[in-house]
C-alpha cells in the first residue's frame, strides 16, 4: 500500500466526521508517523496558499517538488488533494494535533516548517500574510523567535541572512562551538535522519535547501574568522 493510499483513508476519515484527534492518534508511531507529516503539509500548505489571496500553479507544483509523486500514484494524490481542500478544521489545529504528536521532538516540526517555507516562496514572493500565518505555526510548536528567524532565513531572500542564526549559535560563540552546530545540523539533516523522525522518502528533498544554508553559513562564519 503506497503512502498516498494510506494518506488517502486518513484524509477521508475526517472527512467523515471522525476527530482530528482521533486520527492523530492511530499515527503517533513509525511508519504511520510519515502520513501524519504529509497531511500536515498538504492541509497546511493548503491554507498557507490561501494566506496571500490566491492559490497558484506554482504553489502547487512546490508542493509535487517536495513530494514526489509517482505516475502511479498521481490519482491517489489528486484524492488527498480533493479532500483536504473539503476539511474544514483550521490550521491552528493541525499545528497543535503535530504538536502534540511529536512532543519535545523539534526536529519534525522544523522539518515541516521547511515545507511551508518551501511552498510560500514558490511564486517568488513572501507576503506578509503567510509570515503572519507561519510565525504563528512556529508560535503553536514552541520555537523562539531565533528558530523561526533561522529557518525563515534559509528561503526568504529578503530575510536577514545572519549566518551565526542560520547555525543557531550566538555571536562570539568559540569555534569549536559553532563547529559543533555545523556538525550537528549536517547529521540532523542526513536523509536516515529525516526519514527516522517521520519524513516520508518521498519528502526528503527538504534537506537540500537546508543542506545549502549550513554549509554557506559555515563557510562565511569560518573565513571570518
Amino acid at each position: 500500500m503506497s503512502i498516498w493510499t494510506r494518506i488517502s483513508e486518513a484524509i477521508a476519515a475526517l472527512a467523515k466526521g471522525e476527530s482530528l484527534s482521533a486520527v492523530f492518534e492511530r499515527l503517533r508511531t513509525p511508519p504511520e508517523r510519515s502520513v501524519a507529516f504529509t497531511i500536515a503539509v498538504i492541509a497546511l500548505g493548503a491554507k498557507m496558499a490561501k494566506a496571500d489571496g490566491q492559490v497558484t500553479r506554482d504553489e502547487v507544483t512546490a508542493f509535487r517538488e517536495v513530494f514526489h509523486i509517482s505516475a502511479q500514484d498521481e490519482a491517489q494524490a489528486a484524492k488527498v488533494f480533493n479532500l483536504a481542500r473539503q476539511d474544514v478544521a483550521g490550521f491552528e489545529d493541525y499545528a497543535a494535533r503535530i504538536k502534540s504528536m511529536f512532543g519535545d521532538e523539534t526536529e519534525p516540526m522544523c522539518d515541516l516548517m521547511e515545507g511551508l517555507f518551501h511552498i510560500a516562496m514558490a511564486d517568488g514572493e513572501y507576503h506578509p500574510n503567510e509570515d503572519v500565518f507561519l510565525s504563528r505555526v512556529a508560535e503553536i510548536f514552541g520555537f523562539d523567535p531565533a528558530r523561526f528567524k533561522s529557518i525563515r532565513a534559509r528561503f526568504v531572500p529578503e530575510a536577514e541572512r545572519d549566518p551565526y542564526d542560520v547555525l543557531g549559535v550566538p555571536h562570539g560563540a568559540p569555534m569549536a562551538e559553532i563547529r559543533k552546530a555545523w556538525r550537528q545540523a549536517v547529521r540532523d539533516s542526513h536523509p536516515d535522519q529525516m526519514i527516522a523522525r517521520g519524513l516520508p522518502e518521498e519528502a526528503v528533498k527538504l534537506a537540500e535547501k537546508r543542506m545549502i544554508a549550513i554549509n554557506r553559513a559555515w563557510e562565511e562564519i569560518n573565513q571570518a574568522a
